[in-house]
């Protein structure tokens, strides 16, 4: 049996250009705490991002749901021994996910969640697409860990969510688009959120702490963060 840190199966692609991001920092997080030229054992499964996104658009989650699910036994076939996703939104179809696998699912979410409630953040904003903002699967995760949730209103979502779409996943970062971010971090803390969830991988190749008056916590590098202490803290010696 081989020793060291156990395999991380990434299901990335949406978008590669958050994929590239968790890769970086799983490869960070492991030569930090082992030293030396120490890197990752980890396979990517990168999938077509348009092919996604269609299905995002019509609504059609279940044949996103087989779709993932089917990816991540090949992950598991390939030997990763957890499957990390690579994407807030995509968490919707977590379950279908975890229902194919004999391997643990590390949900974005409750790693989120588990480092707010690290801090004295009580009450949460929640930045993403316009489906992690409005329906129930990541901001109802959040609640049941005991965190309160606020999200931006109608319009501030449409632009949240435009930004992600036809700029970030394009890797197009503009100071306008920035700007944007900030005006909605502000009225967010001002409808009383002690902190800001950075709740779509991409939203950190845009903003950072600098750019809000309360904590942020970026999800992608949270969720990397999780991985390696897994695949380290669990590794076979």
């Amino acid at each position: 049996m081989r020793s060291g840190p156990r395999v991380i199966g990434l299901l990335g692609g949406m978008s590669w250009e958050s994929s590239a991001l968790y890769y970086r920092l799983i490869n960070e997080g492991v030569r930090d705490r082992l030293g030396g030229i120490h890197s990752a054992r980890c396979i990517l499964d990168s999938l077509d991002f348009a092919e996604v996104e269609a299905l995002q658009v019509a609504g059609d989650w279940d044949s996103a749901a087989t779709l993932l699910a089917e990816e991540a036994v090949n992950l598991q076939h390939a030997g990763a021994e957890i499957v990390v996703l690579c994407t807030n939104t995509m968490h919707k179809v977590a379950d279908a996910i975890e229902a194919a696998v004999s391997i643990p699912v590390l949900h974005i979410a409750d790693a989120t969640a588990a480092a707010v409630k690290r801090t004295e953040v009580t009450t949460v904003g929640l930045l993403g697409t316009a489906f992690t903002m409005e329906q129930s699967f990541y901001r109802e995760r959040l609640e049941n860990s005991g965190l309160g949730v606020v999200v931006p209103s109608s319009d501030d979502r449409a632009d949240v969510h435009r930004i992600i779409y036809e700029e970030l996943c394009r890797g197009i970062i503009t100071d306008s688009s920035r700007e944007v971010y900030r005006r909605v971090i502000s009225s967010l803390v001002a409808e009383g959120a002690q902190g800001i969830i950075l709740g779509c991988t991409e939203i950190e190749l845009l903003v950072s702490s600098e750019d809000s008056p309360v904590p942020v916590f970026p999800t992608t590098a949270i969720h990397a963060d999780a991985a390696v202490e897994w695949s380290i803290g669990r590794s076979r010696r």
